[in-house]
C-alpha cells in the first residue's frame, strides 16, 4: 500500500478532528494533514483518546502543497451525479472500489475530505483525480467527518478479523455420539434416528462450534439427563 495522507479541509469542530485521529489509528493510518484547521484544544486531545501521536503529528500545509506534492488526490463527496454528462462528480468509487485501486500506486496519495457543513467545494473536488462516495441511506445520507473517515480507513486497511479455535473433529465426534445417546434416553423413534443426527450433523457443521460451545452442548444435555433421571427415581 503507498503512503496515504488524511486530509482535512478547513474542519470546524476540533473535537471531529481528535475523533478522526482516533480511528485513524484503530484501522492503522497515521498521516493527518490539515488545511486550514481550527484551533485545536483541549476537546481534541481529550477525542483523539490513545492516538495522541497521530493528533500532535499532524501536519498543517495548504492545499496548493497538498496537490502539487500529491501523485494521486482522492475527492470523498456525499453528493453525486445524477448523469454522466457532468463530469464534475463522476465517476465516482465506493470505498471498497476504491480499496482496489490504490494499491497499484505508487507515491502519496492524499484522501480529501471536506468541511462539516458543505464539504468539498467544486474546484478542490474539479482538480481531484477520483471521486469516492459513500453509500448511504436516502433518509439521512450526511456522515459525521470523523466517520466517513473511519469508512474509508477500514476499507482500505484490509485487516484480518483474526483466528480462533473450533472444536476439533474429535470433539465433534463425541458430541454426535452424546446426541444420538441422548436420543436413546427421550425415547426418540428409531425410524427417525439416522436423519435425525445426519441433520444436527448438518447444523452444527454449519455453526462451526468453539470447544466451549461444544462443551456447552454436552452440558444441557447431561443437565437434562439428569432431570429425567430424577424423574424416574421419583
Amino acid at each position: 500500500m503507498p503512503q496515504i495522507d488524511i486530509v482535512l479541509i478547513s474542519p470546524i469542530y476540533e473535537g471531529n478532528v481528535g475523533f478522526t485521529a482516533r480511528v485513524m489509528k484503530n484501522f492503522g493510518f497515521s498521516r493527518l494533514v490539515l488545511v486550514d484547521p481550527c484551533p485545536l484544544g483541549d476537546e481534541a486531545k481529550a477525542r483523539a483518546s490513545h492516538a495522541q501521536d497521530v493528533l500532535k503529528s499532524a501536519e498543517v500545509c495548504t492545499i496548493e502543497q497538498v496537490f502539487s506534492r500529491s501523485h494521486l488526490t482522492v475527492a470523498t463527496t456525499g453528493e453525486v451525479s445524477k448523469s454522466i454528462c457532468n463530469p464534475m462528480r463522476m465517476p465516482y468509487f465506493s470505498p471498497r472500489e476504491l480499496a482496489g485501486l490504490l494499491p497499484k500506486v505508487k507515491g502519496r496519495i492524499s484522501i480529501l475530505f471536506g468541511r462539516e457543513n458543505w464539504g468539498l467545494n467544486n474546484e478542490e473536488i474539479g482538480r481531484s483525480d477520483i471521486i469516492c462516495s459513500i453509500p448511504t441511506s436516502p433518509e439521512y445520507p450526511i456522515l459525521n467527518l470523523s466517520h466517513a473517515v473511519g469508512v474509508i480507513c477500514y476499507e482500505l486497511a484490509g485487516l484480518p478479523r483474526g483466528e480462533y479455535l473450533l472444536a476439533s473433529p474429535l470433539e465433534m465426534e463425541h458430541l454426535y455420539a452424546h446426541m444420538d445417546r441422548y436420543l436413546d434416553r427421550i425415547e426418540h423413534p428409531r425410524f427417525k434416528r439416522a436423519n435425525t443426527l445426519l441433520m444436527m450433523r448438518r447444523i452444527l457443521g454449519r455453526a462451526q462450534l468453539t470447544a466451549r460451545e461444544a462443551s456447552t452442548l454436552h452440558g444441557l444435555m447431561r443437565r437434562s439427563e439428569w432431570h429425567i433421571r430424577e424423574h424416574e427415581e421419583e
